[in-house]
C-alpha cells in the first residue's frame, strides 16, 4: 500500500488542502480575479469519479494513468484541464513524485481557469512543494497569497508553522518567532516541535532571556524530557543566573532524569561553583556508585577534593584511594597521607606515604614532603631508627633538608630524653 502524503521537512506538516494564491505580485492580497465554477460533461464528469474511487482505495497508479489519458484528450477547455491537472497533482503526491506534482499545480495555476477558492487553494499545496525543493522565498511569497486569499475558517496553525518554518530556512528569525507565536495562540494543543522552531530561533538570536522564557512554557507541558531541564539550567548559567542554574538541575535531579556523565558532573560543579561542596561529593558520589560516572582518577579526585572541602574527611580518604588505585604515579596516595597525618593515623599515613614513593611520578618538593612525613609517621610509632633513616633520605631535596634536620634533631633530644 502507498503512503499517504506528507510533508516532512524540519516539522511535520499535514497534507492539507486549503485556500491559496496565484501568482506572487508586489502586494499579494490585491489579487482580483472573477472566474466562475463551470459544469463538466456527464462523461467527463463519470470518469473522473472512476478516478477518485481509485485515489480513495489508494490504487494511485491507475488513477495517475487514467488522467493522463484524459489530459490527452483534452483540447482547448482550459477549465478541463486545470480540473485534471489539479487531480493529477494529488495522484503524483500521493505517489511521492513531487517534483511533477509541483509541475501539474503549476500548470494548473497558470491557465487561470479555476474558481478563487480552488485556484488559491493550490496556493498552499505549490508553497509546501517549493519548500520541499528549498525554493523558500518562491515557498514564502505563494504562502502570503494564500494567507490573503484564504477564508479565516481555513486558516489553521498548521498554516502559521509552515511559515515559520520557510522563515527559518531563510534566517528570518523575528519572523519565525511571530508566526509560531501565532499558531501556538491558535492552538488547544500546540506541538512540541513548534516549541522546539521558536527556542531554535531564540537561540540563533543569542536571545537567552527569550530563551529562558521559552524553556519555560515547554517544561509546563513536557516536564519529564530531561533535555528542556539542561537547556534552561545553562541559558540561566550563561545570563550569570547560576543560582537559577543550580536550582534548575536540582529540580531535574529530584524528578529522577539524570542519566548521563555530563549530567552528574554539570550539577556537581555548580554545586561547587556556590561554594556547596557537601552536596557536589554527594553528587558525584551518588554517579559514581550507579556507574553512571566513570570510574577513573580523574572522577574520584574531584569526588574526593569535594568532601575535603566538606570536611568529610572519611569519605574524602576513601574517594582519593580510589583515585590513587586508578593513577600511575603517587600524588592521590601523597594527599591521603596528608589526611592521615592530621588525623594522627599513624600506621595507614605511613602505608600511603610507602605507595606513594614506590609509585612515584612526584616532584622534588612533593616526594621530599613525603618522606618528612614518612618520617613523622615512623617516628610516632616508634620506628626511631626507620625515622632517621627517612629523614636522612628527605634531606637531599632542598626544600626538604631545613625541616629533616630539624626532625632529626629532634629525634636526637628524644632519643636523649628517654637514655639507653
Amino acid at each position: 500500500m502507498m503512503k499517504k502524503p506528507l510533508l516532512t521537512v524540519v516539522l511535520t506538516l499535514s497534507f492539507l488542502v486549503p485556500a491559496g494564491a496565484a501568482v506572487a505580485q508586489s502586494d499579494p492580497c490585491n489579487i482580483d480575479r472573477d472566474v466562475k465554477p463551470k459544469a463538466l460533461d456527464e462523461p467527463t464528469w463519470k470518469r473522473l469519479n472512476s478516478v477518485y474511487e481509485e485515489v480513495g482505495e489508494e490504487n494511485y497508479q491507475q488513477a495517475k494513468e487514467e488522467l493522463e489519458v484524459m489530459l490527452r484528450r483534452v483540447r482547448k477547455d482550459e477549465y478541463l484541464e486545470a480540473v485534471l491537472q489539479q487531480a493529477l497533482a494529488q495522484v503524483q503526491w500521493a505517489l511521492e513524485d513531487y517534483d511533477a506534482a509541483l509541475s501539474s499545480f503549476e500548470r494548473a495555476v497558470e491557465l487561470d481557469a479555476l474558481p478563487n477558492e480552488t485556484h488559491f487553494s493550490l496556493m498552499y499545496q505549490i508553497a509546501q512543494l517549493y519548500y520541499m525543493k528549498a525554493r523558500y522565498r518562491d515557498a514564502l511569497g505563494r504562502l502570503d497569497i494564500w494567507f490573503c486569499k484564504a477564508p479565516a475558517e481555513r486558516i489553521k496553525p498548521d498554516s502559521y508553522v509552515l511559515k515559520g518554518s520557510i522563515h527559518a530556512q531563510l534566517k528570518e528569525w523575528d519572523e519565525t518567532i511571530a508566526a509560531i507565536d501565532t499558531a501556538i495562540g491558535m492552538s488547544d494543543d500546540p506541538k512540541e516541535n513548534w516549541y522546539q522552531l521558536k527556542l531554535a530561533a531564540n537561540f540563533e538570536q543569542d536571545d537567552y532571556p527569550a530563551a529562558a522564557v521559552t524553556l519555560d512554557e515547554i517544561l509546563k507541558r513536557w516536564n519529564d524530557k530531561k533535555t528542556y531541564w539542561v537547556q534552561l539550567s545553562n541559558v540561566w548559567f550563561k545570563l550569570k543566573e547560576d543560582e537559577k542554574a543550580l536550582s534548575v538541575m536540582v529540580l531535574a535531579h529530584r524528578k529522577d532524569l539524570l542519566d548521563s556523565q555530563g549530567d552528574y558532573l554539570y550539577l556537581s560543579n555548580l554545586y561547587s561553583f556556590r561554594d556547596v561542596p557537601l552536596k557536589a561529593g554527594t553528587v558525584l558520589q551518588e554517579g559514581l556508585d550507579k556507574g553512571i560516572v566513570e570510574s577513573n582518577e580523574k572522577h574520584w579526585t574531584m569526588t574526593g577534593d569535594a568532601w575535603y572541602a566538606a570536611e568529610e574527611l572519611e569519605n574524602a580518604l576513601v574517594a582519593f584511594e580510589r583515585a590513587g588505585q586508578e593513577a600511575e604515579d603517587g600524588e592521590m596516595d601523597l594527599r591521603r597521607g596528608y589526611i592521615l597525618i592530621d588525623l594522627e593515623r599513624w600506621e595507614t599515613a605511613r602505608d600511603a606515604l610507602i605507595a606513594a614513593l614506590q609509585k612515584g611520578g612526584m616532584n622534588e618538593r612533593k616526594t621530599g614532603e613525603a618522606l618528612l612525613m614518612r618520617g613523622m609517621a615512623e617516628f610516632n610509632m616508634g620506628n626511631f631508627d626507620m625515622a632517621d633513616a627517612t629523614w636522612v633520605e628527605a634531606a637531599r631535596y632542598t626544600q626538604a633538608r631545613k625541616a629533616a634536620q630539624q626532625w632529626r634533631n629532634h629525634l636526637r633530644e628524644e632519643r636523649a630524653r628517654k637514655g639507653p
